[in-house]
C-alpha cells in the first residue's frame, strides 16, 4: 500500500505559486481597520493577532487546491484467487493415551502444534477438523478461514468423549467432511498413538468409503515403543492418574489405510518426526494456484477540496463579518 500522485504534472504549479509569494512579501498593503468595538482599546487584541492571518488563508487554500489536481491517491494490490486449493480433513485422536509423556509436554499438545503450523502454510485451502476417541465428531467443518481452523484445533482436549480409540469413526467422520467437496485434490491425515478399539464403522469399511470417494488418506503413529508414562486413571474432577504403561501399536493397519487410499504411512517418534512429516505432506500435496494481481486506489482529492472551500469561506466570513477590515 502506497500514497502517490496520480496527475504529478500540477505540482510545478508550486514554482511561480512560490514566486509570486516571495514577491508580495516585498510588498506591505496598507489598511485601515475600522475597530467593531465602540470605544477603541490600547495593545493587541485577538482580532489584532487573527489579522495577519487574512491574507495566508487564500495561499493555504490555492496549495490545496493545487494537490487536488495532482490527485493524491491511496494504492494497494489484491489477490484474487482464481483456482482451487486441496480440502483436508484433519482427524485427530484424542483419547487418554494422547497425553502420554514420551512426548513434551504430551504427545496431543505436540501434534496440535505441528498441525497449527502445517495449516499456516496452506494459505488456499480449505480444512476441517475432526476429533475421536470411542466415537468421533467434527470439531470444525470445511472452511478457508485458517483462524477459525485453529482456533478448533486447539480447543482440542482429551475427556470429551468415552475412552477408546475407533479409528474407523475417526475417518468416516472426516470423510463425511469430504464428501460433497469439488475440490480437484481431498485428503484426510488421521493421527493416532493406538491400536483400534470399538466404533460401530470398522477401519475396513471406512478405508473402502475414502476409495470409493477418491480420497487419500496420510495415516500419522504418533509414539514411541516400550514402557512410557501414561494415564492410568481418571479423578472425579477430570484429571488423571499417571503409572508406567507398556504401549502397543497396530502399524499394519494405518499402513493398509494409506496403501489403499494412495496415501502413505509415516511414523513418529518426536515432534521433530511430526514436524518433517508434515513438511512432507506439504510438498507432496501440491497444486497450481492462480493467482491475480487486481490494483485499487483510493482518491483524496475531494478532501482536499473541501478542505480549501473552508478555508475560503472562512476567510470571508473573518473578513467581513467579524473584523469588518476595509483595505485601501
Amino acid at each position: 500500500m502506497s500514497l502517490w500522485f496520480a496527475d504529478p504534472g500540477w505540482l510545478l504549479l508550486f514554482v511561480p505559486l512560490l514566486l509570486v509569494a516571495w514577491r508580495s512579501r516585498r510588498h506591505v498593503q496598507a489598511h485601515f481597520a475600522l475597530p467593531f468595538e465602540p470605544n477603541a482599546t490600547n495593545g493587541y487584541s485577538w482580532r489584532t493577532r487573527v489579522h495577519p492571518w487574512l491574507s495566508r488563508l487564500p495561499w493555504l487554500a490555492l496549495i490545496l487546491l493545487v494537490l487536488a489536481m495532482a490527485r493524491p491517491q491511496r494504492r494497494w494490490q489484491e489477490e484474487r484467487v482464481t483456482s482451487e486449493g486441496i480440502d483436508i480433513a484433519v482427524a485427530m485422536d484424542i483419547s487418554p493415551s494422547m497425553l502420554s509423556k514420551d512426548f513434551s509436554p504430551d504427545r496431543l499438545t505436540v501434534a496440535k502444534r505441528v498441525a497449527a503450523e502445517f495449516i499456516d502454510k496452506r494459505p488456499h485451502d480449505r480444512l476441517a477438523v475432526v476429533a475421536f476417541s470411542a466415537g468421533a465428531f467434527t470439531q470444525c467443518p470445511l472452511t478457508i478461514d485458517h483462524e477459525v481452523v485453529r482456533s478448533a484445533l486447539g480447543s482440542l482436549e482429551v475427556g470429551r468423549l468415552e475412552d477408546g480409540t475407533a479409528i474407523g469413526m475417526g475417518l468416516a467422520t472426516a470423510l463425511n467432511r469430504l464428501k460433497d467437496s469439488r475440490s480437484p485434490s481431498r485428503i484426510v491425515i488421521l493421527i493416532t498413538d493406538g491400536e483400534n478399539m470399538g466404533g460401530y464403522i470398522s477401519p475396513e469399511q471406512a478405508t473402502e468409503l475414502a476409495v470409493d470417494l477418491s480420497v487419500r488418506v496420510y495415516t500419522i503413529g504418533v509414539g514411541t515403543e516400550g514402557i512410557v508414562m501414561s494415564p492410568s486413571s481418571r479423578n472425579f474432577d477430570g484429571s488423571y492418574n499417571f503409572s508406567p504403561r507398556p504401549v502397543k501399536f497396530n502399524t499394519e493397519l494405518l499402513e493398509n489405510i494409506a496403501a489403499r487410499t494412495g496415501g502413505r504411512f509415516f511414523r513418529a517418534r518426536s515432534g521433530a518426526d511430526l514436524e518433517a512429516i508434515y513438511a512432507d505432506i506439504d510438498r507432496m500435496e501440491k497444486v497450481e494456484i492462480e493467482v491475480g494481481k487486481e490494483a485499487r486506489h483510493q482518491d483524496y482529492f475531494g478532501w482536499l477540496i473541501a478542505g480549501a472551500l473552508l478555508l475560503l469561506a472562512l476567510e470571508a466570513m473573518l473578513r467581513w463579518l467579524v473584523l469588518r477590515s476595509i483595505w485601501l
